[in-house]
């Protein structure tokens, strides 16, 4: 996949729903050089033909760019997020300006909310991936972290992908 325009980079939130495949990227709408961090979106229902949609996920505001993260579908609800009978998808990213964010979804990928919470993370560091750990009954983030001039990776845990208590590095 390429965008029409623009750069694009790592690919983000790479979750399928409802028969369709979802490829979110860092992407820099405006130009071909890095910056200006949005994440664009694709679908496909074969993971070979891919229809570009348009912006996810815009910065808050200039300088506070939205880098890399993960989404899931959060099947049972447990963010209490989902409004109607789709599962909600919810997207975590990295907020230059605030540290790891949340954003959900209720038509599909198509639009996201953010989360009036955030930061769900404040740290040093970036990139979170969430995953749904079935033995624990809860939500997993890792993510790129610094401390004490070290880098490694932090563990946290959620109940409702809002509220994440530190595990590990």
């Amino acid at each position: 996949f390429s965008s029409r325009r623009g750069w694009n980079n790592d690919p983000n939130g790479l979750v399928y729903l409802d028969g369709e495949y979802h490829l979110y990227y860092q992407h820099n709408p405006y130009g071909w050089p890095w910056g200006n961090m949005h994440w664009g979106h694709a679908v496909s229902s074969d993971l070979v033909h891919w229809e570009e949609l348009p912006i996810a996920l815009y910065p808050r505001e200039f300088g506070d760019w939205a880098f890399s993260g993960s989404a899931v579908i959060d099947h049972e609800n447990l963010s209490g997020f989902q409004t109607g009978d789709n599962p909600v998808m919810v997207a975590a990213y990295t907020s230059t300006g605030r540290g790891e964010v949340i954003a959900f979804s209720n038509d599909r990928g198509r639009t996201f909310t953010e989360y009036e919470g955030n930061p769900v993370v404040k740290h040093k560091g970036r990139d979170p991936k969430v995953i749904w750990y079935e033995p624990g009954e809860h939500w997993v983030m890792a993510l790129y972290h610094e401390v004490d001039d070290k880098r490694t990776i932090a563990f946290y845990t959620s109940d409702d992908l809002k509220n994440w208590q530190y595990q590990s590095l």
